[in-house]
């Protein structure tokens, strides 16, 4: 008994150190940039110095503005495409890189990252002029850290979760195993107060379904799902097609009565 109590204790040990040393490493995986600054990259200052780069599509027809937090191992050269669907479904958007992804300068961590976003949050509401009603914060994958970060801490119009975690830890841990945590997002969707829309996959097997149950669970009243039958965690909006934007635009109209 005492010889299988020194493992399990050597494991934690093991455990805890990686979570404290390693975490950053583990969770942030930017690749090498794949694409150059030109005019349709937006340099926007961030805390201690850093500058973040955004790309931001302005639709005159549009209601609301998506603030968009991308997922892991991708830039804004890899979502030109994507942004200018949003453009195409009326809305506008802006996304931006986190420090060490793309030409964002500096390295990426949780703080960071939460930096990073409250950076394009202050552009948009007082560089832009965007009333912070008519943005609604949109976070994919490791995004959804950020982005719930965001809702539970600033004025917004909706807060769109797309393949999101209930923490970063607990991605691997299923449970809380530790005294800390990246990205606690179920902590922060109980302090929510704006629209929610959870958006995940039925067959995700990076983020299983599980965590967009709870976090959906915790959100508060008003709240929609999309459950999305066969798609894992890459290829959520092939296989959603169409369905995808219809749901944006039920969201949005949640958003709209919800400001009335």
């Amino acid at each position: 008994m005492g010889s299988v109590l020194f493992i399990l204790a050597a494991v934690y040990a093991i455990i805890f150190l990686a979570g404290i040393f390693l975490a950053d490493s583990m969770m942030f995986v930017p690749g090498p940039p794949s694409y150059a600054d030109d005019r349709s990259i937006v340099k926007i200052p961030s805390a201690n110095g850093l500058i973040v780069s955004a790309q931001l599509l302005e639709n005159p027809a549009a209601r609301y503005t998506i603030l968009f937090s991308h997922g892991n191992a991708e830039d804004l050269g890899d979502l030109s495409w994507f942004l200018k669907e949003f453009y195409r479904h009326g809305f506008s958007v802006i996304a931006y890189d986190y420090s060490g992804y793309g030409t964002s300068s500096g390295k990426p961590s949780e703080q960071v990252v939460l930096d990073n976003a409250e950076a394009v949050y202050d552009y948009l509401t007082t560089k832009r002029g965007i009333a912070p009603e008519r943005i609604i914060v949109w976070g994919r994958s490791i995004g959804s850290g950020p982005s719930t970060y965001l809702a539970a801490t600033h004025k917004i119009g909706g807060l769109v979760i797309e393949s999101g975690f209930t923490s970063a830890f607990r991605v691997m841990t299923r449970i809380r195993l530790l005294p800390f945590d990246r990205f606690d997002n179920l902590l922060k969707m109980r302090q929510i107060n704006c629209p929610v829309l959870i958006i995940h996959g039925r067959e995700d097997k990076i983020i299983p379904l599980r965590h967009g149950l709870q976090l959906f669970e915790a959100a508060r009243q008003p709240k929609i799902n999309f459950w999305v039958d066969r798609s894992g965690h890459n290829d959520l909006l092939i296989i959603a097609g169409e369905a995808y934007w219809e749901t944006a635009g039920r969201f949005e109209q949640l958003v709209e009565n919800s400001n009335k």
